[in-house]
């Protein structure tokens, strides 16, 4: 399998493992990032620490695949099986997981910002700590999950199953999207408000143009901008508190 990726990448071309029978196999730790593995049979397979970045996984079988800490953002997962997986503080940000199978698997600590979990099956899957801001979990099975502490800013729920799933101390916000008839304050979850700085940083944005910024939790640092003065940071400070 080393050999086929190192050999693809030397000849420039994608590493092509379609339909590839790897079940069982220890390919923790490697460098297999966009590899094809369309409709390859991976079952109980090691992929622990494993960079797996914009890797090609439509209809793959990751049935109790190992997947802890591995790199899976931006793949294409699309119809994958991955029932009893453990994806446990796996980035899986902006990974493309739309009708996916993920019943009982273990996504705790996972990073899932800007993932499309849409129609995806969640019944049991252990959600607790992941991160789901702006994840797209409309339409998915989310009955009996485990949602504690998650992260929930600017996620879709509409239409999501969430009979008898976990929300104690799941963090929410006012673009969090729910079913009308769904109230998360009486599920335990709880409701953030935009903070001063993240105010600030907003209208700073609109002020002069901010190229880029990070925003880790309750806090916001610019860390690129254009020219600015400040007069500019002033008038921003006067629309953030007003």
């Amino acid at each position: 399998v080393i050999q086929l990726v190192q050999q693809a990448r030397i000849e420039g071309q994608q590493p092509d493992l379609r339909r590839a029978d790897l079940g069982g196999l220890d390919l923790s730790r490697l460098n297999l990032y966009a590899v094809n593995l369309t409709e390859a049979d991976l079952y109980q397979i090691n992929l622990a620490d494993s960079d797996l970045h914009e890797a090609e996984m439509v209809f793959v079988n990751l049935i109790k695949a190992q997947l802890l800490r591995a790199n899976l953002s931006k793949c294409n997962l699309v119809f994958a099986n991955l029932r009893l997986a453990n994806l446990s503080q796996a980035d899986l940000s902006q990974a493309n997981l739309s009708a996916a199978d993920l019943f009982c698997a273990d996504l705790r600590e996972a990073s899932l910002n800007g993932a499309n979990l849409r129609e995806a099956n969640m019944r049991e899957t252990q959600l607790a700590g992941a991160d789901l801001r702006s994840a797209n979990l409309s339409e998915a099975d989310l009955t009996e999950a485990d949602l504690s502490g998650a992260d929930l800013r600017n996620a879709n729920l509409k239409l999501a199953q969430l009979d008898k799933a976990r929300l104690t101390r799941a963090v929410y916000n006012s673009q969090t999207e729910w079913d009308a008839d769904l109230d998360p304050a009486a599920r335990g979850a709880m409701q953030r408000r935009r903070g001063f700085l993240e105010k600030l940083a907003d209208t700073f944005i609109r002020e002069k143009g901010a190229t880029r910024f990070n925003q880790p939790d309750d806090e916001m640092r610019i860390l690129e901008t254009s020219p600015t003065s400040w007069a500019s940071m002033r008038r921003a400070m006067a629309i953030a508190v007003a």
